[in-house]
């Protein structure tokens, strides 16, 4: 495994995961949501952004954390497995709700450069809050991750898939 793609739905986990993953294999975390959002919550245009990607897939390993699925056929070219995040419904609800608690309350800008921070407004009052976001595409993710994973696609791509959260220290101990 030197080239390891993690999804799932939003609020699985997969930057927590990816970021403890990479560490623990002394590899690089890319996160695609760092490479994609710019300031005032601006993004980068399809374009750029697939060549700023590609530009971090071409390295001889990694973890890549995220899904848009505008960049498969480019990440998955690279990549030798893919680890999906496959959590409860109730499960992931929770968490994408703790989470977006915890920013709201600590202003902490969110990918480096950027200034963008969750608030209360934008999280759980606004059409872009990604609790929303995770409400409305749930069932889907969960539907084309799955439609995937049964398929013969990737049949050269080692596929994993977690339904059960970690407890905690059980993985990367």
């Amino acid at each position: 495994m030197k080239r390891i793609n993690v999804i799932g739905t939003s609020g699985s986990g997969k930057s927590h995961f990816s970021y403890r993953l990479a560490k623990h294999l002394s590899i690089p975390c890319i996160e695609m949501d760092a490479l994609f959002w710019l300031p005032n919550w601006e993004h980068l245009e399809n374009d750029e952004f697939l060549s700023l990607l590609e530009a971090h897939l071409e390295k001889a390993s990694w973890v890549l954390d995220g899904n848009q699925s505008k960049t498969n056929h480019l990440k998955w070219q690279y990549v030798d497995t893919i680890i999906w995040l496959d959590y409860s419904f109730y499960h992931t609800f929770k968490q994408i709700v703790v989470r977006s608690i915890k920013r709201s309350f600590s202003q902490k800008e969110l990918w480096a450069g950027t200034g963008n921070t969750e608030s209360f407004r934008r999280n759980f009052f606004s059409s872009d809050s990604v609790i929303l976001w995770m409400l409305q595409n749930y069932w889907k993710t969960k539907r084309k991750y799955a439609t995937l994973f049964a398929s013969q696609t990737l049949k050269d791509v080692r596929l994993v898939r977690f339904n059960v959260p970690p407890t905690s220290g059980t993985i990367f101990s």
